[in-house]
């Protein structure tokens, strides 16, 4: 266990699974760990407590000022506190970085991130995780763990060296097709600029993407009590992503349908239909942060309730409903198992337990898991702000 007198690191992140990932390196190194989705919470937090040491935080975030902007003024206000800074995609000079500041690329590679907090801040704990806490995975993940996690960085680089290729191939057809058309030049220039913000576009979402498929595979070995758990985990939230992403790309990146979310997220869950899910609240248009966040919980709460819950047994069920306080401005969504095997309180806090409350914190609001003996209940309470973009949080009409 983390000692109270460690040090304690401020992690800045706004994307929920990769943020996961970093409290994990973290509290890995030796050191307590406080989180914060953008920089007007890293402020606040600053501001509320005198133990943070070191901040360590994206630069790419949405709201008031990013990474960047919030390091320099970190810096100018608390000049004892370390930084170390992090990006799939903007690389800072050392004019834009505050001094003895530290950079890291996307993926983080976790060996050398460790090693240079613990010289940043000091050594840490000197044993993070007790022996008798490990999960019975040890023995396993102790004699693959590295091939995995080898296999695992060697897949990511060939994905990194094909998306290089894919990107440089796709600028090559796009002016092959320009000329084809018929573009004159002076539009062929327009249209090179636009293309180029595109592609760069693109190879900034893969790049997220292939860090947050990192961070799941670790967060799943990590807690996973052998191998083959850890790949069911593994596989079962890719395809959540997967479908996710699905939903995105229907809804061109713009607003998706949260009824429509719910459904497909819940559809391998329901076996052949079987009506097992009753599903009721208005439908409104969501961000792609809030369809990739709730695609990924309702994938949790579906793979628990099929192997400990409701859905284990023939005679279970789920309910899913969601309102909107339109005088608060908010949305609650309820998700509340019937008819299954009594339920139990879990002795351990696992991976998608995790998930599942970070959610919550993702979209600033808050969640509550209840085990009643009678059924689990999953409930999330959220402003419509985090969930909507800008004047699409007028509602479609009734899901039926």
């Amino acid at each position: 266990m983390k000692s109270d007198q460690a040090p304690t690191v401020l992690v800045v992140e706004d994307e929920m699974v990769l943020r996961m990932r970093s409290l994990d390196i973290v509290e890995d190194a030796g050191f307590n760990a406080v989180e914060a989705v953008n920089a007007d919470e890293a402020l606040s937090i600053l501001e509320s407590r005198s133990d943070i040491s070191l901040l360590f935080s994206d630069i790419q975030m949405p709201g008031t000022m990013d990474g960047l902007k919030l390091a320099q003024a970190v810096h100018l206000r608390w000049p004892s506190i370390k930084i170390i800074l992090v990006s799939g995609q903007v690389k800072p000079t050392d004019e834009d970085k505050p001094a003895d500041s530290r950079f890291f690329g996307k993926p983080i590679d976790v060996k050398e991130m460790i090693e240079e907090l613990r010289n940043m801040v000091g050594a840490g704990a000197l044993k993070v995780v007790p022996e008798t806490a490990i999960p019975l995975a040890v023995e396993t993940l102790g004699r693959a763990g590295a091939t995995v996690r080898s296999a695992a960085q060697d897949s990511l680089t060939a994905e990194n060296d094909s998306l290089r290729l894919l990107l440089e191939q796709a600028s090559i057809d796009g002016k092959v097709l320009l000329a084809q058309a018929g573009i004159d030049a002076k539009e062929r220039e327009a249209a090179d600029t636009l293309q180029k913000l595109i592609l760069e576009e693109l190879h900034h979402r893969i790049k997220n993407t292939l860090a947050t498929v990192s961070a799941i595979a670790s967060q799943s070995l990590r807690t996973a009590p052998s191998i083959e758990h850890g790949q069911q985990a593994i596989e079962g939230r890719l395809v959540a992503l997967g479908r996710a992403h699905d939903l995105l790309m229907q809804a061109r990146w713009a607003n998706a349908s949260l009824a429509q979310t719910v459904r497909s997220a819940t559809e391998p869950y329901d076996s052949k239909g079987a009506g097992r899910f009753s599903i009721e609240g208005p439908d409104i248009g969501i961000t792609s942060g809030a369809v990739i966040a709730l695609a990924m919980t309702f994938n949790e709460l579906g793979t628990n309730t099929t192997k400990f819950g409701a859905l284990s047994v023939s005679s279970g069920r789920v309910q899913i409903s969601w309102k909107i306080d339109d005088a608060n401005q908010r949305l609650q969504m309820t998700w509340a198992e019937s008819g299954g095997p009594r339920v139990e309180e879990p002795t351990r806090r696992s991976f998608g337990s995790r998930m599942i409350g970070s959610l919550g914190h993702q979209l600033s609001g808050q969640v509550q898991l209840a085990y009643k003996p009678d059924g689990f209940v999953y409930s999330l309470d959220v402003p419509l702000s985090s969930l909507t973009a800008k004047g699409a949080n007028q509602q479609k009409g009734a899901a039926q």
